[in-house]
């Protein structure tokens, strides 16, 4: 039998990360390189933050380009990975009782999926499904729907939650490329403990006196919560990937289970991703 796939999470930051190379994009890199030949990657985004729980289910899923204020190189890039139709139903048969939603003709791949896919598979040639972020439930949905998504893991599917620990857009400091606020570095170092020896009690963070500031809107937190639901219920503990942060109140942070490459430690940037100053924080979407 061969050994499960690996599942993630990645911090991906600004849309910007598509094209830069850095040490959180090579982290990526390094991540994909220690994956044979997997089936199909499923990919939990923020960004297809919606009121049902969906999986893509097309075979050629389109390139989504769901944000604001970028240069227009952006707006062009394309992810052209196939969709895994078959993959789709083994989802949705994996979670039973709980529904799963197949969307034929609605999503794509969004920005939180392809800025981060494009490093670990850059010839895009791994099919890639993605899975909707149902808004309408509690969090502790999303941990049982990691869960259970498990047992996708030894059918040669990779799983990858993409977000962001700290995501506080309206607290953004542009003179803060590689820095971060106080509180910021509390609760990303308190998500860090509690990923790493208690998954399963990921929601305590709920309880931590940064997580309204850290947390004010759940979307790029819940990613988060369906990779610690996977590791939980695998019962592969998660490793550091890589850690920092960006302009102030955004975390990098990244997490694996099942690989383990290289930890790449916090230092400064060789040159700061390009401000979006055409739009204000809030329509900038990263």
């Amino acid at each position: 039998m061969s050994d499960p796939m690996p599942a993630g999470f990645f911090g991906h930051g600004s849309p910007m990360n598509t094209l830069d190379h850095n040490r959180y994009t090579d982290a990526w890199r390094a991540f994909g390189d220690t994956i044979g030949n997997p089936r199909a990657v499923l990919v939990v985004s923020a960004h297809w933050f919606t009121n049902a729980t969906a999986v893509t289910a097309m075979a050629r899923p389109r390139t989504i380009h769901d944000f604001y204020g970028f240069p227009e190189e952006l707006f062009a890039f394309d992810y052209p990975a196939p969709g895994a139709p078959e993959v789709a139903e083994l989802v949705a048969d994996t979670v039973k009782p709980r529904w799963v939603g197949r969307d034929r003709d609605s999503w794509g791949l969004d920005h939180g999926t392809w800025s981060v896919l494009t490093h670990m598979f850059p010839d895009a040639d791994v099919p890639a499904v993605q899975l909707s972020i149902n808004a309408v439930q509690a969090l502790g949905y999303h941990l049982d729907i990691g869960a259970r998504l498990a047992p996708l893991l030894d059918e040669g599917v990779v799983i990858i939650g993409s977000g962001n620990v700290v995501h506080n857009l309206h607290r953004i400091a542009w003179d803060r490329p590689d820095g971060a606020f106080d509180w910021n570095q509390r609760f990303d170092d308190a998500a860090t403990n509690q990923l790493l020896h208690a998954p399963e009690d990921v929601l305590k963070l709920l309880e931590h006196p940064d997580y309204e500031l850290a947390v004010p809107t759940p979307d790029h937190l819940i990613p988060l919560l369906y990779f610690a639901g996977v590791a939980a219920a695998s019962g592969s503990r998660p490793e550091g990937l890589a850690h920092g942060y960006t302009y102030g109140s955004l975390s990098m942070t990244c997490y694996t289970t099942g690989a383990a490459p290289r930890t790449a430690a916090p230092h400064s940037s060789s040159e700061p991703q390009p401000r979006p100053d055409a739009a204000p924080p809030e329509q900038t979407n990263i």
